[in-house]
């Protein structure tokens, strides 16, 4: 189906480019991206670019409050247990608690909820039964800013609590009364770190404060055998935390999710490298080296799979464990898992498209099921709200109640939103982007015609035509190997940082061939006497342009690897006729050379579902980590 869309081109002054170009000594167009990305600044563009922003665990205000109370209770051997969550930010950040308190000596062990049975985050029950079982002091990992009324319990029962997350509070303000490691709350320069750069800096205060001097102590009785230890053998997980649950891949981030798919590359955990194999993702041992694309398309669906179909433990036990035939186990189980969770969400995608139509033209939608799974429906709420551009609610419903996930569009605080909406809810959480609920049954109606009014009520008619964002704009003499390479000097891509889109302008296209079974089309672009291979995804083999009809065309430029073969391609992202466009005044042209389009018909071509060479594409959020 052919959407509007609208060319959206930020101002780039040509003085700041050839700045940018002369003093950063890089090319006109990656000059053109950073300018347009706000680094015009040559000092920001090298510090963006060397992303080496680094800060101390100092930074989160308290934190000695967090330490000395864990410290305790290590040195006095009493049971500690991280409850944490059940997709790839609550299980990484579970993995690195764990890994410190073992090494450490501690007498640890873990809770990961159940989706079905316990839902989201810390509840009664849980609080009671570990209290039941020993547990003298809890760390949540990922969960427990909201947490109020389950963190009083705990303390209640006799249980120390230590809080790290860094999900939003609670709308009225409350705070659990305990010490909390959380980026916004406690003032941290890098506000939007994950749960599990969360866990890496409290274990690095650990083990480089006090954790050295313990050491050398025996081990509790209770503890784990202990493996030598470095804090940074688990950047590996932050970065696959950090990608997966898609916070901005700038400042600390993007250091954090650098350094850390160095680490994935050469990670000496037996149950990461099973994965990566399992998912024919290269690592140590394979053809390539993994990037922000291996662990968004091939590791983190499947270690969400298990937390969405099943239980997380084992998810947690494969990141765990240092026998390598057991990962290769416990690897294939996330994969079956992982090709079970597609089918099941196909079934919902297909049943909620039908409900979408039944329900015509909305600004925002609800949709239920009888039997959705509640694990499945975050995902296909984010097939719907890319496909559609409108906020999504999707709920499962069971008996007298339901459960539900929301994904969001730009513009569009779905947080807040729900906040809007809490009088119809039982209990919600999450982000902007994405979000959880759950609601009696006989609310469902009224919270979706107070969801579709909110929705109504804030987004503009501008902000529900998808924007095409054009990072700069190229002749056909640039789109070779130097540029594809350059450009890597931007990545990671994700969250805040996404893959550079280059206009081309007065493109042609020829010589189209069918690839992947006629889902897909090879082609060939002609533009300033220079010739290019591309592909486009995902729409058959049709184009918006015809053959040698001048287009202006945006593309993603990527180094191609296939069969030893590697080559610069094209990726097509949008297309529209060149007559098509408005020239800019004369002035405009001068001052900008980057005039903006009037909204127009295009196409936009999702990267494959399925591999291409080494390259796969960027999946949905709810494919990664958010809920």
């Amino acid at each position: 189906m052919v959407h509007p869309r609208r060319l959206e081109i930020a101002p780039c002054p040509q003085l700041e480019v050839q700045r940018i170009a002369r003093e950063l000594d890089v090319s006109e167009p990656l000059a053109q991206v950073l300018v347009r990305r706000g680094l015009s600044d040559p000092v920001r563009a090298r510090a963006f670019l060397d992303a080496d922003e680094r800060h101390p665990p100092a930074a989160f205000e308290g934190i000695e409050e967090a330490l000395a109370t864990i410290l305790r209770h290590v040195r006095a051997c009493a049971r500690i247990t991280v409850h944490g969550d059940y997709d790839v930010d609550g299980i990484s950040s579970t993995a690195v608690l764990v890994r410190v308190l073992r090494a450490l000596g501690a007498d640890v062990d873990w809770y990961l909820p159940d989706r079905a049975s316990d839902g989201y985050g810390l509840n009664a029950g849980t609080v009671r039964r570990l209290a039941a079982r020993g547990t003298r002091l809890l760390i949540t990992a990922d969960c427990g800013i909201t947490a109020v009324e389950e963190v009083a319990l705990a303390r209640a029962l006799d249980i120390d609590v230590v809080v790290s997350d860094h999900h939003a509070p609670r709308a009225d303000g409350a705070l659990p009364r305990a010490p909390i490691v959380h980026p916004a709350v406690c003032g941290y320069p890098c506000p939007d770190l994950c749960a599990t750069a969360v866990a890496y800096k409290l274990a690095l205060a650990l083990w480089e404060g006090a954790g050295r001097s313990l050491a050398p102590q025996p081990p509790c009785a209770g503890a784990g055998r202990r493996a030598p230890y470095r804090p940074d053998d688990d950047l590996d997980l932050v970065a696959l935390a950090t990608i997966a649950d898609v916070v901005p891949l700038v400042g600390e981030n993007r250091a954090l999710a650098r350094r850390g798919l160095r680490a994935l590359a050469a990670t000496a955990k037996p149950g990461l490298r099973a994965l990566l194999a399992v998912a024919r993702a290269g690592g140590r041992a394979g053809a390539s080296i993994p990037d922000e694309r291996t662990v968004a398309f091939a590791l983190a669906p499947r270690l969400n799979a298990v937390g969405r179909m099943r239980r997380a433990d084992a998810g947690l036990e494969l990141l765990l464990t240092d026998d390598p035939e057991r990962a290769q186990t416990v690897a294939a189980e996330l994969d079956r898992a992982n090709r079970e969770r597609r089918d099941t969400e196909t079934r919902i995608l297909f049943d909620a498209e039908r409900q979408l139509v039944a329900a015509g033209p909305r600004t925002g939608y609800v949709l239920a099921g009888e039997g959705w799974h509640p694990g499945v429906i975050g995902i296909v709420a984010s097939r719907l709200a890319e496909r559609h551009h409108r906020p999504f609610v999707l709920v499962a419903l069971e008996g007298g109640s339901g459960r539900g996930s929301g994904r969001s569009i730009p513009g569009f605080d779905l947080l807040a939103a729900l906040n809007g909406c809490a009088g119809h809810l039982v209990r919600h959480g999450g982000h902007r982007a994405a979000a959880g609920l759950e609601l009696k049954r006989e609310r469902l109606e009224a919270f979706g015609a107070a969801f579709a009014e909110h929705a109504e009520r804030v987004l503009s008619p501008a902000a529900l035509v998808p924007a095409e964002r054009v990072d700069a704009i190229v002749g056909g003499g640039e789109l070779g190997m130097a540029l594809a390479e350059e450009l890597r000097a931007l990545a990671p891509f994700g969250s805040a940082n996404p893959a550079v889109s280059l206009l081309v302008r007065d493109a042609r296209f020829a010589e189209r061939r069918a690839m992947g079974e006629g889902r897909h089309v090879r082609f060939t672009v002609l533009a300033d006497g220079a010739r290019a291979p591309a592909v486009a995804f995902g729409g058959g083999t049709t184009l918006p342009v015809r053959d040698g009809v001048p287009a202006d065309a945006s593309f993603t430029l990527e180094v191609n690897e296939w069969r030893g073969v590697t080559e610069p391609r094209l990726v097509l992202r949008h297309a529209q006729p060149a007559c098509e466009r408005t020239p800019a005044a004369p002035d405009e042209a001068t001052l900008n050379p980057c005039p903006t389009p009037v909204p127009a018909q295009s196409h936009l071509f999702p990267p494959p579902a399925a591999e291409t060479g080494t390259r796969k594409r960027l999946p949905a959020l709810a494919e990664t980590g958010m809920r």
